[in-house]
This record gives C-alpha cells, structure tokens and sequence, in this order.
C-alpha cells in the first residue's frame, strides 16, 4: 500500500468551501480512479492535512485520466481558489500496519 500525506494552508472564511471541494474531488478519485480512500485533519496551527491511501504507487502517480472532466476541474478550482499553500509533504510505502479495521457509518 502506498499512502501521500498533503498539507493545505486554507483562507480562514473559505474552509467551508474548501472541505465540500475536497470531499467532492476526493470521491471522484476514489470512484474512478481506485484510491483507497482519504482523511481530511485539522492540525495544532490550523493547517488542513489530507491522508490519502492507494494500492501502489504506480496507481497513485497514473491517477487523474478516467475523471469525470467537467466535475473534477470544478472542484479543483473551487479548492484551489480557497487555499493559499498546498504541499506533498510525504510519500510512503507502508511496510506494517497495525490500525484497527473501522466499519464506516453512511
């Protein structure tokens, strides 16, 4: 499994619109293009941080093709019109994991 943690510094009056575009583009990439799914955090300095898992690196870096244009571009601009930094801080391989398998609530 292959994870990427991102971090955003989101304008303090957009984070609404910046959560519903996340949450948007964030399902179209695990619908269409086989993420495994994603987190959105908050951390201590108010900075939003993205968790995203995928199968491998190799689905991960091909990733962006089989979207649904129209919505995609729009709630990339809609992200991006309410951040002011965007960064990859990290890729990893995951080597162990010992997280406790959660059934989601819909």
């Amino acid at each position: 499994m292959f994870s990427v943690i991102y971090t955003f510094k989101v304008e303090p009056d957009l984070e609404k619109k910046f959560i519903e575009n996340w949450i948007g583009l964030t399902q179209l990439i695990y619908t269409y293009e086989g993420s495994l799914g994603s987190k959105l955090h908050r951390d201590q300095n108010g900075r939003f941080v993205a968790y995203a898992q995928w199968p491998s690196k190799e689905v991960w870096e091909n990733a962006g093709s089989k979207l649904p244009k129209e919505s995609a571009d729009s709630f990339r601009k809609g992200m991006k019109e309410s951040y002011l930094e965007m960064d990859t801080k990290y890729e990893l391989e995951m080597i162990v994991d010992l997280t406790r398998r959660v059934k989601h609530l819909e």
